[in-house]
């Protein structure tokens, strides 16, 4: 992890904790939570009519879905893992990071940051797609995404490990005496990691509830060495997916988490001082500030395919079925694109989307990127600028 995310593993001795919510050792606390099975909550009325308000923002979001949108959907889905590395302190452009998306897609080599980054994308789809093909999550599923987020990291050894040793937030390299935050001792996690699993299943609080409460447990159980923040941010979609609040566009809640990240990190602080409705306040805003961000962003792209669909109409107006226009049904999901991944995406010959692009670049929809006469990548002009200012929150 980076930043104030950042951990370091410690040995840990059994012989110097004690049983107890906090074990003292060293000069330091260890937090045991107690399991979310024995959960207590109640909302007030103000809370109450947040989180509603929020879930309404999100469940209009997705009300707008349509199979002619599902491009928009995966912009959505790659824009919120893109901002939970964010959170991370990971930088990468929204151009840098598209163009080695089209490079990785072509077989060529990126870089490291890159493709970090894209395994958080590759990780969040695969947590949205087991939310939604399981009867239950298990811990082994949570062990599963953890291994693609992680799986190019530097230190990619510990991918789907869960940790056996201590670790901590804060402070220094060699001991957690001066951390900010201990987490559980590594004997707790697998009894911790299980029981928010089956908090998984309950659905006697509101969906939003439910994956705020979640997501703050995992960050305070801490169960691997490190990817924690985008692990636990992933299974905020989860809970959203399964309780079907967005089965279909995923509200970027990282985005606004990465725009106030001392708050966030507040708000987690405050969860484990028990002042649930402090920190379910904090979530519930982000949650509505994001999916009405989606919204007007995705009402922007949605122009921006009209002004292309003009732009080729004046250009050379081609057939209704013709390839061009599949092309541009499916550049929200693609703000780089190449022949390869047109032809998967719109299940056109490889000679037909070849004419198509060329067709694009002419109408000026399609900007060529390099020279290369091999590979070539093509960017959709003007969509990488709405991009950036979503994946920066700004409105």
């Amino acid at each position: 992890m980076r930043g104030h995310f950042e951990h370091r593993v410690w040995e840990y001795n059994p012989a110097l904790y004690a049983p107890a919510r906090y074990r003292r050792a060293c000069g330091y606390d260890t937090f045991i939570p107690a399991p979310l099975v024995d959960l207590e909550i109640g909302l007030s009325g103000d809370l109450a009519g947040i989180v509603s308000d929020a879930e309404k923002a999100i469940a209009d979001l997705n009300k707008a879905a349509s199979p002619e949108l599902v491009p928009l959907a995966r912009l959505m889905l790659r824009t919120e893992s893109i901002a939970s590395s964010k959170v991370e302190g990971m930088q990468v452009d929204a151009r840098t990071l598209a163009r080695a998306e089209a490079n990785r897609e072509t077989g060529r080599q990126i870089g490291s940051d890159a493709a970090e980054i894209l395994a958080n994308v590759d990780a969040m789809q695969l947590a949205i797609e087991r939310a939604s093909s399981v009867e239950a999550i298990k811990p082994q599923d949570v062990v599963d995404i953890h291994a693609v987020l992680m799986a190019r990291a530097p230190n990619a050894k510990i991918a789907g490990r869960i940790r056996s040793a201590q670790n901590w937030i804060g402070g220094n390299d060699y001991n957690p005496c001066a951390a900010d935050f201990v987490p559980p001792p590594p004997e707790e996690v697998e009894r911790l990691l299980s029981d928010v699993c089956r908090f998984f299943a309950h659905e006697w609080l509101p969906p939003l509830v439910q994956a705020a409460i979640a997501h703050a447990q995992f960050e305070t159980i801490h169960p691997f060495d490190d990817g924690n923040g985008r692990t636990g941010r992933a299974l905020v979609q989860v809970i959203l997916r399964r309780r079907n609040l967005a089965p279909s566009f995923v509200p970027p809640i990282s985005v606004v988490l990465a725009r106030d990240k001392d708050q966030y990190i507040s708000g987690l602080t405050l969860f484990r001082a028990d002042r649930f409705g402090e920190w379910l306040e904090i979530f519930a805003v982000a949650a509505s500030q994001a999916a009405g961000l989606a919204a007007r962003y995705t009402s922007r792209v949605m122009k921006l395919q009209v002004d292309w669909r003009r732009q080729l109409r004046t250009h050379s107006s081609p057939r209704a079925d013709a390839a061009a226009w599949a092309v541009i049904d499916v550049l929200p999901a693609h703000p780089v694109i190449t022949v390869p991944v047109a032809v998967a995406a719109t299940r056109r010959t490889r000679p037909a989307v070849t004419n198509a692009i060329a067709e694009l670049e002419e109408a000026g929809v399609l900007r060529r990127l390099g020279e290369s006469r091999r590979n070539r990548a093509f960017e959709a002009v003007g969509l990488l600028d709405l991009v950036v200012g979503l994946e920066s929150g700004i409105d």
